[in-house]
C-alpha cells in the first residue's frame, strides 16, 4: 500500500514547523521537544476517572508512577495495564505520552500504570530494565491495594516501551513472577543491531524515525557493541521464546522496525506463543501516538483496546 495521504500531509507540516531530527540533537533537546510536540498534538485529552502520582522503591532510586483509572471503575477489582512509553530509552516521558495511555484507559477499561523509568546516556542499560522489573514486581504485589485483578494483569508499551514490555514476560517467566497474561507490543524495538531489510529500505525515514535517528538511541543506550547481542536489549535474540504469555504485535508498514517486528511474531508462533499481529498499512513510526493527527492512529488504539476486551472477556481463543 501506498503511504497513508494523511502521514503525507503530516511530515509536510512537522517539515514546515522545522520539526529537528532527533540525531542531530543533544539528548536533553530532545526530551524538550518530544514534550512540546506532546503539548500542541495532544490538546484534548481523553477524560478518565483519576489520575495519581506516586513513588516506588527502585533498584537505584525511587520509580514515579502515574496510575490512571477508567470511567467504568466501579467496585470490582479490574484489569491493571503496566505501561512503558517510547522514545528510544533516551527520550520520552508520563507526559509525552499522557494522552495515549489515558485513551487505552479508556478504551480497554484497564487501570494503567504508567512507568517512569531512567532514561539513557545519564542511566545507559540496562538501568531502564531493572527500574522496569521492580517497576512491574511491585505493581503485581500490589494489585489488590490498588483495586486491580492479579490475575488479568497486562504489560505493554510502544517502541523502546514494547522493547521494556517484552523483556519483563521474559524475566518474569524465568523468574517465576509476576504472572503476565498479555504483552501488548506496540511497533516494538527488539534487535539493536539495527540490520534489518526495512533499515534500508526506510533508511531515510518517514516522520519520526530513521535509520540514523535508531543508531542515535543505540548510541546513547547501549554501553557497547556487545550489548546488541544482550537478549535484555534485543530480546528477538533470547535463547527460549517459549511459554510467554499471549502476545499482541502492531507494527507499521513503513517503519525501520517493521521487518523485526514480523521476525519476532514469527519466532514467537514458531516456539509456541499465541500471537496476534496487525500489519498496519500504509503507516509509519508512532502512528498510534499520533491518533490526533491520523485517522488509523485512532483506529488501532480502537483494536487494540477491542482484543484486549475480548481476551479479557474470554470471547475469542487465544
Amino acid at each position: 500500500m501506498t503511504l497513508n495521504p494523511q502521514v503525507v500531509t503530516l511530515i509536510e507540516k512537522m517539515k514546515e514547523a522545522k520539526i529537528q531530527p532527533t540525531f542531530t540533537m543533544s539528548p536533553a533537546d530532545a526530551r524538550k521537544q518530544m514534550d512540546e510536540m506532546a503539548k500542541v498534538r495532544d490538546k484534548e485529552r481523553t477524560q478518565v476517572l483519576s489520575i495519581e502520582e506516586f513513588e516506588i522503591p527502585g533498584p537505584d532510586s525511587n520509580i514515579r508512577i502515574r496510575l490512571y483509572r477508567p470511567l467504568e471503575a466501579d467496585a470490582k477489582a479490574l484489569p491493571i495495564w503496566v505501561y512503558f512509553h517510547g522514545g528510544g530509552h533516551v527520550i520520552g516521558s508520563l507526559d509525552s505520552h499522557d494522552e495515549v495511555v489515558r485513551a487505552f484507559c479508556a478504551g480497554a477499561k484497564c487501570i494503567m500504570a504508567s512507568v517512569d523509568y531512567r532514561l539513557a546516556p545519564e542511566y545507559k542499560f540496562p538501568a531502564a530494565i531493572y527500574d522496569s522489573y521492580a517497576a512491574t514486581e511491585w505493581l503485581f504485589e500490589n494489585c489488590e491495594k490498588l483495586g486491580a485483578d492479579k490475575s488479568k494483569f497486562i504489560v505493554g508499551g510502544d517502541s523502546a516501551g514494547a522493547n521494556i514490555a517484552a523483556v519483563m514476560s521474559i524475566m518474569a517467566r524465568d523468574n517465576g513472577g509476576p504472572s503476565i497474561l498479555s504483552q501488548q507490543l506496540i511497533y516494538p524495538v527488539v534487535d539493536y543491531s539495527c540490520e534489518s531489510g526495512s533499515y534500508e529500505k526506510f533508511a531515510d525515514g518517514y516522520g519520526l524515525l530513521t535509520k540514523e535517528g535508531m543508531l542515535w538511541f543505540q548510541n546513547h543506550y547501549l554501553r557497547s557493541s556487545e550489548d546488541e547481542n544482550d537478549w535484555r536489549a534485543s530480546p528477538i535474540k533470547a535463547t527460549r521464546l517459549a511459554s510467554l504469555p499471549h502476545t499482541a504485535i502492531i507494527t507499521a508498514e513503513y517503519d525501520v522496525l517493521h521487518d523485526e517486528g514480523v521476525v519476532f511474531a514469527k519466532s514467537l508462533i514458531s516456539s509456541g506463543v499465541s500471537v496476534e499481529h496487525m500489519d498496519w498499512p500504509g503507516m509509519i513510526h508512532g502512528f498510534v501516538s499520533l491518533a490526533p493527527y491520523l485517522d488509523e492512529g485512532k483506529a488501532a488504539i480502537s483494536y487494540i483496546s477491542d482484543r484486549i476486551n475480548k481476551h479479557l472477556k474470554g470471547l475469542d481463543r487465544i
